[in-house]
């Protein structure tokens, strides 16, 4: 079981960056999907989670309206959409399935991190 992230860089503020992140040794359409981030010194958030069952997507607060998290099963990868970028976006972007749902649980199987970088 792998997941590989990529996609991060250094962006301006009100920049988009897009996420990937692909699976390797099982199918992603069997689990809730989700992408957290770790700033320095904060502990690790939540941010966007797509769910197996219906596709149904939430966002935290922070990032709603902004931040889009999809699935391409065919491709076996998930995405994170990014807009209108802001420096407290910057952290390190997670991929990881979530159990036991999107509304109640935590990550389990981790990906790497990408670094995702915010500034003028």
């Amino acid at each position: 079981v792998q997941l590989q992230a990529s996609g991060g860089g250094l962006v301006r503020p009100g920049g988009s960056l897009r996420l990937s992140c692909a699976a390797f040794g099982f199918r992603l359409d069997f689990y809730n999907l989700g992408w957290f981030r770790q700033a320095p010194g904060k502990r690790r958030e939540g941010v966007s989670c797509i769910s197996k069952s219906d596709d149904s997507t939430s966002s935290a607060d922070s990032v709603k309206g902004r931040f889009t998290i999809s699935r391409d099963n065919a491709k076996n990868t998930v995405y994170l959409q990014m807009n209108s970028l802001k420096p407290e976006d910057t952290a390190v972007y997670y991929c990881a399935t979530v159990d036991p749902d999107c509304r109640t649980g935590w990550g389990e199987y981790w990906g790497q991190g990408t670094q995702v970088t915010v500034s003028s």
